[in-house]
């Protein structure tokens, strides 16, 4: 239930990392989103290694985490996309 969750979470997260980073992505809403689940992924992971803690469910810390790595994961392919 874990990954399902994260993936749900990171199209959320997806979301909230473009509205936070607008802009005009080649791509769109489904690199966005792609790049939200991908975010949420890595945030999670990040997360739990650094000693947050298991990001499971739908909390803040979870959304957050996932938001932080979604707009890493953006900042990211926006710099490689230029």
């Amino acid at each position: 239930m874990g990954i399902v969750t994260w993936i749900i979470l990171g199209l959320v997260a997806g979301i909230l990392a473009k509205w936070i980073m607008p802009g005009r992505d080649g791509g769109g809403c489904v690199i966005t989103v792609l790049l939200g689940v991908a975010g949420a992924f890595v945030g999670g992971w990040v997360g739990t290694f650094l000693g947050f803690g298991p990001a499971t469910g739908f909390n803040l810390g979870s959304i957050f985490t996932a938001v932080v790595g979604a707009l890493v994961l953006l900042a990211i392919y926006r710099g490689i996309k230029r």
